[in-house]
C-alpha cells in the first residue's frame, strides 16, 4: 500500500476579521488513485461510451449511455478515455444540538457502475470547505459578507480541482498494470437545491425573480405546467450578464463562477435534480401537508387512525400513532408512507385525493427504472404532467406561495432531459452519499476534542483508511482482516465505556505477540513459522456479568484478533486485545467428552491484556462447521 495516498494537508484560503480560514483536504489525484487501486471497482470499470439499445430503442442507463458522455468523448482523441468526476457536497451538523457543522465534499467516478458506486468505498472524502463566521449580525446579513462566502466556496473548489486540469493533454493512471490515458471531466454535481445554487451561483431564494438554476423561468410561472419556450442557462448567457453587471436581472450572484472555465461542462445542467430532496423530502412532504390542510379535524384524526392500523409487512415502517410530526420524517419514512397513503385517504374526501396519490406512485415507480427507453421517457413525462396537473388543482389554495416551488418546476421540465444527458436517475441520488456523513463527520467528530475539528477529523479518517486498506491486503488471513475491519468501531466503544470523550493525538501500535504476566505468550500474527497463530484465551467473568452469560464455571472464551497499545496524552498506555467471543454451541449439551463445545459468535470487544486469565487450546471439531472444543486434556 502507498501510505502517501492517505496523506492530508491544509491550506489557508482566506483571512477575514484577523482569522485564518483553512481548507483541510486530500489531494484529488490521491483520491482517484485510491479508487483506481481497488480491484473490486476495476472489475466493472467503464471506459467508453455505449450507444445503448433496449428492445430496439435508444435507452439510457449508466452515465456512459447519456449524451454528455457521447459528446465529451467525441471531443478527445479516440485512444484516450473519459474520467468522469462526480462531486457531492453538503453542510451537515456534527452534534445533536446542531450548534456545530462541517461542509465536506466527496468525489466518485461515473466510470463506476451505479450499483457499485453506491458502496462507501467507491467514494472518497476530498476535504472540508471552510465555514465563515461574521463578527456580528449586521455583517452576517450584509451583501458583502454573502459575496465573500460565495467567493470563498469557488476559490476552494478551484484549489481542490485545478490539479486535475493543469495539463491540457490529460493524465495517465495505471489500471491492472496498464497505463491508461484519461481526460478528467466533471460530469455531475450532486446535492440539495441550496447546494446546487451555491455551485451555479444563482439566488437561493424561491421568491427571487428567476429561482431556477437550470433555466430563466420567472417565479410567477413556476406553477405553469404547460410552458413550451424555456430559455436554459448556460455559460455564455450567464457570463454575458456577469460581464455587463446585469446578473441581478437573472438572479445571478456577482461572483465569477469557477466552472465557466471548465470544458465540456454546463454547470447549470450538471447540478442534477436529486430525487430524495426533490420528491421524498420535498414535493411529497408538501402533498401530505396540503392533504391535512384540505381535510377537516375529524378526517385528519381518521387518517391518523388508519395509518396506525396498517398491517405489518417486512421492511415497512408502521406509524402506530399516526403522523405526529411530519417535519421530522426521514426520506425513508416518506417512502414508507408512499406505499400506503393511497389506502389511507380512500373515501376521506373526493376521488381526486386518492387519485393524486395513485398518480404520484406511478410517477415515482417510473423514476426508479434502471433503464429508460425513449418510450419510457415519454411515459414518464406523461406521468409527471398528470400528477402535477392534479396536484395544482387540489392543493393550490392551500399553498401560501401559490405553488411557486422551484423543485416542482424543475421536476416537470428538467428531469427527463437530465436522464438523456447523464443516464438513469438512480445514478445521481444523494441518499447513498449522505450516509457518508456518519463515517466522515459525526463519528470522527465524537473522537475529537472539538477544537481544530477538521484537522483532527482528517487524522482520524487517515487512520480509518489505513485499516480499510489493510482489510484488502491479500496476504492477510481471515482473522487479521476481521480485526482491522472491527478495530476503530470497537475502540470507539471502549473509549465510551471509560468516558473518554477525546482521542486527540492518539497513537496506536500493533504487535504480533506479547508476554503475559504468567509468562505465556499471547499471539495474533499472520505468520509464525509459516502458519497463522491467533491465541485463544480464557477470561474470568465478574459476578455481575455471570448472570448475562453461560460460562464454564465463571470462565468465558475468546479468540484474539489483534494486539495493540493505545497511547493517549496524559494517560497511562492501554494494552489491549481485540477479541471475538465464543459461546456454547448448545445449552442442552454444553460439554462433550468433558470439554466445552463452542461456536464463534459475532460479538467483539477490546479487553485489557491484564484481564486475560490464561491461554487455552481450542480445537476445531472436524467435519463440522463452526464447532470447537476447549481442550481440557492439556497436562
Amino acid at each position: 500500500m502507498n501510505i502517501s495516498q492517505l496523506s492530508y494537508s491544509k491550506h489557508c484560503i482566506l483571512v477575514h476579521n484577523n482569522r485564518e480560514y483553512f481548507i483541510n483536504y486530500r489531494p484529488i489525484k490521491n483520491c482517484i488513485e485510491i479508487l483506481l487501486s481497488n480491484p473490486e471497482i476495476l472489475q466493472h470499470f467503464i471506459f467508453k461510451y455505449e450507444n445503448k439499445k433496449h428492445q430496439g430503442e435508444k435507452s439510457y442507463a449508466e452515465q456512459n449511455s447519456g449524451n454528455w458522455w457521447k459528446y465529451t468523448e467525441a471531443s478527445i482523441l479516440s485512444s484516450a478515455c473519459i474520467l468522469s468526476l462526480i462531486l457531492y457536497s453538503d453542510a451537515t451538523t456534527t452534534d445533536t444540538l446542531g450548534k456545530s457543522s462541517l461542509h465536506p465534499i466527496y468525489i466518485s467516478l461515473g466510470n463506476i457502475p451505479t450499483w457499485r458506486r453506491n458502496k462507501e468505498d467507491a467514494k472518497q472524502l476530498l476535504g472540508y470547505f471552510p465555514i465563515l463566521f461574521a463578527k456580528n449580525e449586521k455583517e452576517k446579513t450584509s451583501p458583502e459578507f454573502k459575496k465573500l462566502v460565495r467567493e470563498t466556496f469557488h476559490k476552494s473548489l478551484k484549489f481542490l480541482l485545478d490539479p486535475l486540469f493543469e495539463n491540457e493533454n490529460g493524465i495517465d493512471y495505471k489500471i491492472n498494470n496498464r497505463i491508461i490515458w484519461f481526460f478528467p471531466k466533471i460530469s455531475t454535481i450532486i446535492g440539495d437545491w441550496p447546494e446546487a445554487c451555491t455551485y451555479s451561483l444563482t439566488y437561493k431564494s424561491a421568491s427571487s425573480n428567476f429561482p431556477c438554476h437550470f433555466c430563466l423561468v420567472q417565479k410567477n410561472d413556476l406553477i405553469d405546467t404547460m410552458q413550451d419556450q424555456i430559455i436554459l442557462r448556460n455559460h455564455e448567457n450567464m457570463m454575458e450578464h456577469f460581464n455587463n453587471n446585469t446578473g441581478h436581472s437573472v438572479s445571478l450572484e456577482p461572483v465569477e463562477n469557477y466552472f465557466w472555465n471548465i470544458p465540456n461542462l454546463n454547470i447549470y445542467a450538471a447540478t442534477v435534480p436529486d430525487r430524495m430532496h426533490h420528491l421524498d423530502l420535498g414535493l411529497y412532504h408538501y402533498q401530505i401537508e396540503f392533504t391535512k390542510g384540505i381535510l377537516g379535524r375529524s378526517s385528519i384524526d381518521k387518517m391518523n387512525e388508519r395509518i396506525g392500523a396498517i398491517p405489518r409487512y417486512p421492511g415497512l415502517k408502521i406509524f402506530s400513532k399516526g403522523l405526529q410530526s411530519i417535519a421530522r420524517l426521514t426520506a425513508s419514512e416518506h417512502r414508507d408512507l408512499m406505499k400506503v397513503m393511497v389506502f389511507v385517504v380512500d373515501g376521506l374526501l373526493s376521488n381526486d385525493l386518492s387519485e393524486v396519490y395513485v398518480k404520484w406512485n406511478e410517477m415515482y415507480i417510473l423514476s426508479r427504472l434502471e433503464i429508460f427507453k425513449e418510450g419510457d421517457l415519454e411515459k414518464f413525462q406523461k406521468a409527471i404532467n398528470e400528477w402535477a396537473d392534479l396536484f395544482v388543482i387540489l392543493f393550490r389554495k392551500k399553498s401560501d406561495s401559490k405553488m411557486k416551488f422551484p423543485k416542482f418546476h424543475s421536476w416537470i421540465f428538467h428531469i427527463v432531459d437530465t436522464i438523456r444527458e447523464y443516464g438513469a436517475i438512480n445514478g445521481y441520488t444523494t441518499e447513498t452519499y449522505e450516509s457518508l456523513h456518519k463515517s466522515y463527520v459525526k463519528t470522527p467528530y465524537r473522537l475529537s476534542n472539538k477544537k481544530g475539528i477538521e484537522e483532527q477529523i482528517m487524522k482520524t479518517i487517515q487512520s480509518s483508511m489505513f485499516f480499510e486498506q489493510q482489510k484488502k491486503n491479500p496476504d492477510l488471513t481471515e482473522n487479521m482482516i476481521k480485526g482491522f475491519a472491527k478495530f476503530l468501531e470497537y475502540l470507539d466503544l471502549f473509549f465510551d465505556m471509560l468516558d473518554i470523550i477525546s482521542a486527540e493525538d492518539c497513537r496506536i501500535k500493533i504487535f504480533g505477540s506479547v508476554t503475559l504476566k504468567n509468562i505465556n505468550i499471547l499471539r495474533a500474527t499472520n505468520k509464525f513459522q509459516n502458519r497463522p497463530w491467533f491465541s485463544n484465551i480464557a477470561i474470568a467473568m465478574d459476578d455481575a456479568e455471570l448472570f448475562e452469560y453461560q460460562s464454564d464455571n465463571g470462565t468465558c472464551y475468546a479468540q484474539t484478533l489483534l494486539i495493540t497499545e493505545v497511547i493517549l496524552p496524559n494517560k497511562s498506555p492501554f494494552h489491549l486485545a481485540l477479541v471475538q467471543w465464543y459461546d456454547f454451541k448448545s445449552k442442552k449439551t454444553p460439554f462433550v467428552y468433558g470439554c466445552p463445545l463452542l461456536k464463534l459468535v459475532e460479538i467483539y470487544n477490546f479487553i485489557e491484556i491484564e484481564a486475560i486469565e490464561e491461554i487455552v487450546h481450542i480445537v476445531p471439531r472436524f467435519d463440522t462447521k463452526d464447532e470447537y472444543f476447549v481442550n481440557k486434556f492439556i497436562f
